[in-house]
């Protein structure tokens, strides 16, 4: 049960998405009840009643990737991970021999790294480098997406994303258009938003034989009173989307009830986990194969159940990853 090859499978690369669906809620969807069924997102509204809840997540990403040179004419890539204090910040670096006490120049913010493991580096800049950011860097889309994208900027954003903070996006939300949400909306279903900025760590492989052993990255994250209400006091189920969603309301809640609440979590859900905020169905991509997301979906689908419905997306041409196709998991 807590062995890591359990969730290790073969995966075509060609099915790695490259690129998203257009429109987003043409993807495919696969529905997992008592059977497997095969719909598109747009018909989502299929599977959903008033009275029913669906909570999203409205973070939004930054433009985290910034280019600059060594104060050796190299040339140096960072990865915005977070805020240590004023022009503090820990980053993730790529290029040659940097190391403590590196200098590094990003147009005329000069930046000096103090500490470094792993290649990642807390880096001390001379003014403000989210604003340049803002101005000049890029959306950092996910190593294994090779191809350039016209338009990425806003295809990997969600269509309600509005809080900033994330370095990638919540992905099951990536397939949601406005319209979409107004006909959920129209049908009586009540939709709420929590914030959980995703971080590197969404990236991080899990290396752990003995999965217990592994330790997630920390990320803020807010659940609002408003939303805490709208969930304990719903007549319907509770749709919580992707995993974001699922470890920020489960990082909320105690004993079937959600309550407000706001900080940095690491919860790591695998198989063996006890659910407390009382989700129905949970909407997600199809993810990497021994992953702390495949962790979390087995542990709320079920292993047979979700190893199963792999195999079948895998035969069946299913796209995988951050612009890849959706599944719609109903609790068994």
């Amino acid at each position: 049960m807590y062995s890591l090859k359990r969730y290790d499978f073969d995966l075509p690369e060609e099915l790695i998405a490259q690129e998203p669906v257009e429109p987003r809620d043409h993807a495919r969807l696969m529905v997992l009840g008592e059977e497997i069924e095969h719909r598109f997102f747009y018909e989502l509204p299929e599977y959903m009643e008033e009275g029913d809840v669906l909570i999203l997540n409205d973070t939004r990403v930054i433009k985290a990737r910034v280019r600059g040179i060594k104060d050796t004419g190299g040339k140096v890539e960072i990865l915005i991970l977070e805020k240590l204090d004023e022009n503090y910040y820990r980053c993730l670096v790529k290029g040659k021999k940097i190391h403590p006490g590196s200098v590094l120049i990003f147009e005329d913010i000069k930046a000096v790294v103090r500490e470094k493991r792993e290649g990642i580096c807390d880096i001390e800049f001379s003014s403000d480098i989210m604003e340049l950011a803002r101005e000049r860097g890029e959306i950092p889309l996910p190593p294994y997406i090779k191809k350039k994208i016209p338009g990425a900027e806003e295809k990997y954003q969600t269509v309600f994303a509005r809080k900033e903070g994330a370095v990638a996006a919540p992905t099951a939300g990536l397939h949601f258009t406005s319209q979409l949400l107004k006909k959920i909306e129209n049908m009586g279903v009540k939709i709420g938003y929590i914030t959980l900025h995703v971080s590197y760590g969404t990236f991080k492989p899990v290396k752990a034989e003995d999965i217990r052993e592994h330790r997630m990255e920390e990320e803020y994250y807010v659940v609002s009173r408003e939303v805490a209400d709208m969930i304990n006091n719903r007549s319907g189920r509770l749709f919580a989307v992707g995993t974001t969603v699922t470890r920020a309301l489960e990082s909320s809640s105690m004993g079937g009830k959600v309550y407000p609440s706001e900080g940095y979590t690491n919860i790591f859900i695998y198989p063996g986990y006890e659910f407390q905020s009382g989700i129905d169905a949970l909407i997600t991509n199809f993810h990497v194969p021994r992953s702390s997301l495949i962790l979390l979906v087995t542990a709320f689908g079920g292993y047979e159940r979700i190893m199963k419905a792999y195999r079948v997306a895998i035969e069946k041409r299913y796209r995988f990853y951050s612009f890849g196709d959706a599944m719609l998991i109903f609790k068994m």
